[in-house]
């Protein structure tokens, strides 16, 4: 990896320096690794990249580079030539970098395609964003099952000479009205004698379809869960309209985990036009940055400040017991580990379909009586610790409590936080720890004074 970064590196030297020699330089790399170097490349070098090279040497690196920067790159180069790259796409890959546009710019580009391609484009745009009518492939092969093994061998040869980006994988078989019977991989049809039908090769097993309206994410789940490396999209009718292949259902995980990840730490997109945070976090605008970042931290900092109120609140406990003071960050911090713990497994039970809204609170309760179970141990063990560091019993039961009881809500919180998040319209877990962390270190906090106050009264009125 660092040795073809490299080697990029140094090409891109030559563009910008000696940009004559930079066509027989490219001409030893991959276009595989020249994409890698361009997807970390600014806007900029895109535009002189591009500029460099002839068009018909970049289509196959154009086709590769994700799908952000091809966008980015669209939008660096002349229209004429955009048109021109975007043209050289199948349907769904058009589909996908037009979402990453403003609906303005997609339209215009949109009506500048050749008809054919314009037409199945919109076709796969008129389905609902996150659905996998959205990011289906329109390249399929169909065969009615009278049709001759013969025939359907010559068309699968013309179609791997005619394309050779997208080898055909099944022949998808469908009656007179095309709804789907079930399908045949393309190696069994080549082996097959010529003279037999293909429905005569059908398997009933092979009957596995999604449907066109399904979410992403769970269409691509099953078909991770079948171990296929594509299955066929069909309308409400059972008629095939198109294929899931596993390269995009995999980008549709990587995109749900993401996402999922980027809204648990707060990092909102207002926009939603932007399906790769993560190159638009490292590479964006600083008032993109800034917009994605700040707002659950202003909640954050508010939850600081309301804490440090409550500490203030308790001003006398600390000038009568100094040692209170050393035992705040491990409740504090125990308390927020636990329920960031919690949080992470709710997130990741419903980004693998584990989590059942329907009975959320009997998992919630199990959830909560497991935190108990280890507030109990952990508070047993502090408590302890405490109470022989400092020479005082009775802090060390404080501890102890504070300990039991803080981690309990903190474990409590971090299921029950996110699921209020869903219910209110919210992406799943979206700034759910700067929640959790807020309104834990204020329980935790008054929990932790209150059992001081509470179990050690001859002391702070001995210092009083």
């Amino acid at each position: 990896m660092e040795n073809t970064q490299n080697r990029f590196d140094e090409l891109n030297a030559i563009v910008n320096n000696h940009p004559e020699q930079a066509v027989e330089t490219a001409k030893t790399m991959k276009a595989e690794d020249i994409a890698a170097g361009l997807n970390n490349a600014s806007r900029e070098e895109l535009e002189k990249f591009f500029a460099t090279f002839p068009k018909e040497f970049l289509t196959k690196v154009f086709f590769l580079l994700e799908d952000v920067v091809k966008n980015n790159v669209v939008h660096s180069i002349s229209k004429e030539d955009a048109v021109y790259y975007l043209s050289t796409l199948a349907a769904d890959d058009l589909v996908k970098v037009l979402d990453e546009m403003p609906v303005r710019n997609a339209r215009n580009f949109l009506e500048c395609m050749p008809l054919k391609l314009q037409r199945v484009a919109e076709k796969l745009m008129g389905y609902p964003h996150d659905t996998v009518g959205r990011i289906m492939s329109p390249d399929y092969l169909t065969f009615k099952t009278d049709d001759i093994v013969g025939n359907a061998q010559d068309l699968i040869r013309e179609k791997l000479i005619k394309d050779e980006s997208r080898d055909p994988r099944y022949i998808y078989i469908v009656d007179d009205e095309f709804r789907l019977n079930g399908y045949i991989p393309v190696n069994t049809v080549m082996v097959s004698d010529a003279s037999r039908t293909v429905g005569s090769l059908l398997n009933s097993n092979n009957t596995n379809s999604v449907q066109a309206l399904d979410p992403q994410e769970k269409a691509a789940r099953h078909l991770q869960y079948l171990r296929v490396v594509e299955l066929p999209v069909v309308d409400s009718g059972n008629h095939i309209v198109g294929i899931l292949t596993a390269d995009d259902a995999m980008e549709a995980i990587r995109e749900s985990v993401t996402d999922d990840m980027f809204d648990k730490a707060g990092l909102l997109d207002w926009t939603h036009k932007e399906t790769d945070r993560s190159h638009k976090l490292l590479h964006g605008s600083f008032f993109h940055v800034i917009g994605v970042r700040v707002p659950f931290l202003l909640f954050t900092l508010a939850g600081g400040m309301l804490a440090g109120a409550v500490i203030g609140a308790f001003e006398d406990i600390l000038d009568a017991i100094a040692a209170t003071a050393m035992f705040i960050p491990v409740i504090m911090d125990m308390g927020g580990n636990v329920g960031t713990q919690s949080s992470t497994i709710f997130t990741r039970g419903m980004v693998l379909g584990q989590i059942d809204l329907k009975r959320f609170f009997k998992q919630w309760l199990r959830e909560t009586v497991h935190g108990f179970g280890m507030g109990c141990i952990l508070g047993a063990l502090g408590g302890f610790i405490a109470a022989i560091w400092q020479g005082m019993p009775e802090l060390g039961w404080a501890v102890g409590i504070s300990l039991a009881l803080t981690i309990t809500i903190g474990v409590s919180l971090g299921f029950m936080v996110p699921f209020v998040l869903i219910k209110m319209g919210f992406d799943q877990a979206a700034g759910a720890d700067p929640i959790i962390t807020t309104i834990k270190d204020m329980s935790g906090l008054v929990i932790y004074f209150t059992s001081v106050a509470l179990l050690m009264p001859h002391i702070i009125e001995m210092a009083g």
